[in-house]
């Protein structure tokens, strides 16, 4: 037995461990759609700025930035789905499926264009989550 195993052994006698239960990996507070919306912001953002640019350093930065912003999206976005929500809220909103796929689609095409429409798109789509999202907060 290693010795960090030891001290585990020692310290769950001192103060057996306890059982506790949550909805998601942490007591709820901690998710919030709001950061990939953020994010979705910022991706647009970098399209009309790029679109706005004739200097080609400052286009290719925001290229990378809006490349960067919408992994981000798409690490917020699944972060929600594989920890917060639950098959019981698929079950209610049986469209969450769905609104996961068409957001994940958008940050990933959002990645390849500077469609301020595509930027658009994915700021509503993540809208779409939030509401979902606040209804089952209730």
């Amino acid at each position: 037995m290693s010795l960090i195993d030891r001290i585990l052994t020692m310290t769950d006698r001192i103060a057996p461990p306890s059982v506790v239960s949550a909805h998601c990996d942490l007591p709820c507070g901690v998710y919030d759609p709001a950061q990939a919306r953020i994010e979705a912001q910022s991706v647009k953002a970098c399209q009309e700025k790029h679109n706005g640019s004739d200097d080609h350093d400052f286009k290719q930065r925001a290229i990378s930035i809006k490349e960067e912003r919408a992994e981000l999206v798409k690490h917020h976005l699944w972060v929600l789905w594989t920890d917060y929500f639950k098959p019981e809220h698929l079950e209610a909103h049986p469209q969450l499926h769905e609104l996961f796929w068409k957001a994940t689609k958008s940050a990933g095409e959002a990645k390849k264009t500077n469609d301020e429409a595509v930027g658009q798109r994915l700021i509503d789509e993540i809208d779409q989550i939030a509401e979902v999202f606040w209804a089952t907060k209730k």
